[in-house]
C-alpha cells in the first residue's frame, strides 16, 4: 500500500500535540504538554493564538460558531466545553460526555461526532451530549473527520497502534468499516480537513504533518 503523500511538517507549538480544528482559516492545535490550545496561521506558522485549556484537550471540532473541546477534568473524566477564539471557554457551556469518556472529536457541520475508544464506538451527540446514534467500530481509531464534502474519514489503527491507515469510512452503514486508502505514521493522532488537504498530528515527535488525499485507485 502506497503511504500518504507529505505536503507539509511543521513543529508543534508545544509537546505532545493532540486535537486539530480548522476553524475561520486557522489551524487550532491542542498540547498536552502546556494543556493549551493555539491558532496558527498555516501559511507561516504563526502562533496567533495561545489560551489555557480548563483540562488537557482530547478532542476538538469547529461546530456552529465556535469550536467544541473534550477536555479531560478530575479523575480524566471527559467534558464538552464550547470555545471562541474572541471570548475564550465558555464555562456554562460545560456537559459531560457520555459515561465521562471521549476523545476525538469530528462535525460534519449539522451533528458533532464523539470517539469514544474504550467502548469501540463513535457516538453522534444532540445539543445536550446525549447520544443520538452509536456507530460500531471495527477498528482502533486515532482520529476522524469530514472532507468538505461531508465524506467520512479516519486514520484506522491495530490493536497496538503499530501500523495505521488513512482510509474513507460510510457512516450509514451499521458498523464503520474502513476503505483504506494509504499507510500513515504511527505517531498520527487526530484529523482535520483544511479544504484541500489534511492534517494529523505526530504526537510523539513534537510535529504537525499536512498530507494529500489519496486517490481510491
Amino acid at each position: 500500500m502506497q503511504n500518504v503523500e507529505e505536503l507539509a511538517r511543521q513543529p508543534a507549538p508545544a509537546g505532545k500535540p493532540q486535537p486539530l480544528a480548522f476553524y475561520r482559516g486557522k489551524l487550532w492545535i491542542g498540547c498536552w504538554d502546556s494543556n493549551k490550545l493555539y491558532g496558527i496561521e498555516p501559511k507561516n506558522w504563526d502562533v496567533t493564538n495561545e489560551v489555557e485549556a480548563p483540562g488537557r484537550p482530547y478532542g476538538i471540532a469547529a461546530h456552529g460558531d465556535g469550536l467544541m473541546v473534550v477536555v479531560s477534568l478530575d479523575d480524566d473524566d471527559r467534558y464538552l466545553i464550547r470555545f471562541n477564539p474572541e471570548s475564550g471557554f465558555d464555562a456554562s457551556s460545560k456537559l459531560a460526555c457520555p459515561e465521562v469518556t471521549g476523545s476525538h472529536l469530528a462535525s460534519d457541520g449539522k451533528t458533532l461526532y464523539l470517539c469514544q475508544q474504550g467502548k469501540r464506538r463513535i457516538v453522534a451527540l444532540n445539543d445536550r451530549a446525549e447520544i443520538s446514534r452509536e456507530i460500531p467500530l471495527t477498528t482502533r481509531c486515532a482520529g476522524f473527520g469530514f472532507d468538505a464534502s461531508g465524506a467520512a474519514f479516519m486514520i484506522a489503527a491495530d490493536e497496538d497502534f503499530d501500523n495505521l491507515e488513512f482510509g474513507s469510512f460510510d457512516l450509514a452503514h451499521e458498523d464503520a468499516r474502513v476503505t483504506p486508502l494509504a499507510a500513515i505514521s504511527p505517531e498520527a493522532r487526530a484529523l482535520t480537513f483544511d479544504g484541500t488537504s489534511w492534517w494529523t498530528s505526530l504526537r510523539e515527535e513534537n510535529e504537525i504533518f499536512g498530507f494529500a488525499q489519496p486517490s481510491a485507485g
